[in-house]
């Protein structure tokens, strides 16, 4: 026969393992032992507010550098699209123009810079400068294009 096992006080289980687990009990115990259980605890909390932080860093760079990376691959689009379009408008001028020798492939030393007009408080007249654009232009290019 099995003898019954002996009735435990009415602790519950929680308090027999908060009991046992306690600080304060331990510190008693073994002031040292204490002490370091206090450093480590404070040394765990401190890697996960440093772990926390750094996440967060993460998170914001990453986003940057998303954005940046949509902003490069605008760019390039752009400017994919600005040179086809000047390779067709220098193919349509080409087909057109009765003398195409005298016509440069576009290139930076081929390129013509002008200053940039001084401010004046008089409207700029654009007209003054459509004639001597018509004279580059054998052929007028319709709008739209």
């Amino acid at each position: 026969m099995v003898a019954a096992p002996e009735p435990r006080p009415s602790a519950t289980t929680l308090e027999l393992i908060q009991g046992s687990m306690s600080a304060g009990r331990v510190a008693r115990r073994s002031p040292l032992l204490g002490g370091l259980h206090r450093l480590m605890d404070g040394t765990m909390l401190g890697v996960l507010a440093a772990v926390a932080v750094l996440a967060g860093l993460t998170l914001h760079w990453q986003h940057r550098w998303t954005v940046s990376f949509n902003r490069l691959e605008g760019t390039r689009s752009l400017s994919h699209r600005l040179t086809e379009s000047t390779a067709l408008m220098e193919r349509h001028l080409l087909r057109v123009s009765q003398r195409p020798n005298q016509l440069v492939p576009t290139k930076v030393e081929n390129l013509v810079y002008l200053k940039r007009p001084a401010a004046t408080s008089e409207p700029v007249e654009s007209a003054s400068m459509l004639p001597s654009l018509d004279e580059l232009v054998v052929q007028r290019i319709r709008p739209g294009y």
